[in-house]
């Protein structure tokens, strides 16, 4: 098995709705703001060469929307999906596996693409997996979460007959090195993959901790639909990551690839931050 980093460049969102109660004063010391209170965050997708399959987790935001959705979100930075693939020597093509943790915009958007007035899956030749509790979730929307799940993102995977469901089962092997951790605080039933690599269990963090800086307990997101559980899970997985010795891998970090922890005085906080290269 090989494990790349896929970068598909930075977007901006509001940093209080990123850091829900706590004070800006705090939190900006660690993402810091610009005049509109914007912070910046990645959207860093995973490559998993398995065998004869080649899996990508989370496509970003894409590319299809209209110009005034993406003024609310500060696209920047010259990585893409397709130039993270190409410098790998891949293309869309090559993808046999779209593994989407939950289908909130800025984690599904590039996996549809927009031809004329067509939507189609950006991967002709993949496999799109979701979970059915996550997908009727996304499907069926809330009020207050209907602006993340954009039907032009999800309708076309099912209706193109590629899309397949993992069991909503926490802890299912998807393959023999690649399991799945369900949590749902941020929202129903989002899958965090868990790969064995290189002699360490590598957890996909999704958006249970979008960033080093929500490390601390109650660094919730306001984006949470249900903070007080987001809040037991992050207390179980980091108690899980630390007597485990998980590497953390962030979605959303603008800075910090991948992490380990350690037990403080002050709380679960990162022992070693280093990119996935450098297992």
């Amino acid at each position: 098995m090989k494990l790349h980093t896929i970068d598909t460049g930075f977007f901006k969102l509001d940093g209080g709705a990123m850091f829900g109660v706590v004070p800006k004063t705090i939190w900006n010391k660690t993402n810091p703001a610009d005049e509109n209170n914007l912070c910046t965050w990645a959207m860093r997708c995973l490559l998993v060469e398995d065998g004869n399959r080649l899996i990508l987790i989370d496509t970003g935001i894409g590319d299809k929307q209209d110009q005034k959705f993406f003024s609310h979100y500060y696209l920047h930075g010259n990585a893409s999906i397709d130039s993270s693939l190409a410098a790998l020597g891949f293309n869309r093509d090559d993808i046999t596996d779209i593994f989407l943790t939950h289908l909130h915009f800025d984690h599904v958007g590039g996996a549809v693409i927009k031809k004329s007035d067509d939507l189609s899956p950006a991967f002709k030749n993949a496999v799109y997996w979701s979970n059915p509790q996550h997908w009727d979730w996304a499907v069926n929307p809330n009020d207050r979460e209907k602006a993340s799940f954009l039907k032009e993102n999800i309708l076309p995977i099912q209706q193109s007959g590629q899309l397949q469901f993992i069991d909503s089962k926490d802890g299912v092997q998807f393959t023999n090195d690649f399991s799945v951790r369900l949590v749902y605080g941020h929202t129903d039933a989002m899958m965090l993959p868990l790969i064995n690599y290189k002699n360490r269990s590598i957890l996909y963090m999704a958006d249970l901790l979008p960033s080093v800086g929500h490390l601390p307990l109650p660094y919730v997101m306001a984006y949470d639909m249900f903070p007080l559980k987001t809040l037991t899970e992050k207390k179980l997985f980091l108690s899980e990551a630390v007597e485990k010795d998980y590497v953390l891998y962030f979605e959303h970090d603008p800075i910090n690839e991948c992490c380990t922890l350690q037990q403080t005085e002050k709380g679960i906080r990162v022992k070693d931050v280093f990119k996935l290269t450098e297992l």
